[in-house]
């Protein structure tokens, strides 16, 4: 995990659902944990890809 991310996640994911009222079992908690590490994990590559300073955003999106 970066250093910009919680050190422990498992505490990050319980906090969180504290904050959005959503009730979590006890026994689902490492599943969620896991999958919010591999989704981090997945977001490393998109938010450290380097982009040129010149770039510019598409105003439409086409496939």
């Amino acid at each position: 995990m970066s250093n910009d991310q919680p050190s422990n996640v498992s505490e990050y994911v319980e906090q969180m659902a504290q904050v959005l009222d959503l009730n979590l079992a006890p026994e689902h908690l490492p599943g969620v944990v896991e999958n919010f590490e591999s989704i981090a994990a997945i977001a490393v590559l998109v938010t450290e890809f380097p982009l040129p300073e010149n770039i510019e955003a598409a105003p439409v999106f086409e496939p």
